[in-house]
């Protein structure tokens, strides 16, 4: 679906929100902080900005982030789990404003890391943002899996194939999907106002994956660790635009 003016605009400002749990919330993790305690964080800014959170109730998800540590990989339920030196911490979150989406993650160290960890997620990040690259009116959607896959292939890392990006407008998962990888066909041309969460998850280890009991907490079945990125981006005339940017490069 392609949005007007107006819609994007109200989609700019709920990424506005968006960038700023991110930063808040960064900011926050430091070893001995728990995950409840960064939502806590999260909910303060949503309660600030007048916005809404798109997680919380989804599916009856009981949080406005999700928090995944170390080898979980998306959908981690923030809670008693305390923060530690050495750990790496992927935080989702997102935001509506007038009925409209934001949606973007973040992996972050915490404390010193192991070399790995740290290639891991700048692989993670460079990953995206070639994937955001490819959203230039007139290409075809799957060239943003075909970059996203790769980056992290090249670097020794795999891509998580069950769980992919989305269109992202009135609802947060919107049709199509945004494979991170090639998935054998180009996909729609892009067309502009058109509205992307792009969300790269790149394992140190395979790509097969587990949920656990909780259903929710996915984690990688080799036990290595994960990272996850995302933005939400719109398709302009003038190439791509990042709604969930903030002040972070």
């Amino acid at each position: 679906m392609r949005r007007n003016a107006d819609e994007l605009a109200k989609m700019r400002q709920a990424g506005k929100v968006v960038a700023e749990m991110h930063e808040r919330t960064r900011a926050a993790a430091r070893p001995g902080v728990t995950t409840a305690e960064l939502d806590q964080v999260a909910r303060d800014v949503l309660d600030r900005r007048g916005a809404t959170s798109n997680f919380l109730g989804y599916h009856g998800f009981p949080a406005v982030i999700c928090t995944s540590p170390n080898e979980m990989i998306v959908h981690g339920i923030p809670g008693g789990y305390r923060l530690k030196d050495g750990d790496i911490l992927s935080v989702d979150c997102g935001a509506i404003i007038d009925g409209y989406h934001g949606d973007a993650a973040f992996t972050m160290a915490i404390g010193e890391v192991t070399p790995e960890a740290a290639r891991l997620i700048e692989v993670t990040e460079r990953s995206l943002w070639a994937g955001i690259e490819q959203l230039r009116l007139g290409r075809r959607l799957h060239e943003v899996g075909r970059a996203v896959q790769q980056v992290a292939e090249a670097a020794g890392f795999s891509v998580v194939r069950e769980y992919v990006g989305h269109a992202i407008g009135t609802a947060m998962h919107e049709q199509p999907q945004v494979p991170n990888y090639w998935p054998g066909s180009p996909g729609p041309t892009l067309k502009t106002g058109m509205v992307f969460a792009v969300e790269p998850m790149v394992n140190a280890g395979g790509p097969d994956t587990l949920l656990l009991e909780d259903g929710w907490s996915v984690v990688t079945a080799d036990g290595r660790l994960s990272a996850h990125f995302e933005h939400t981006i719109a398709v302009t005339e003038d190439g791509p635009e990042v709604f969930t940017l903030g002040d972070r490069p």
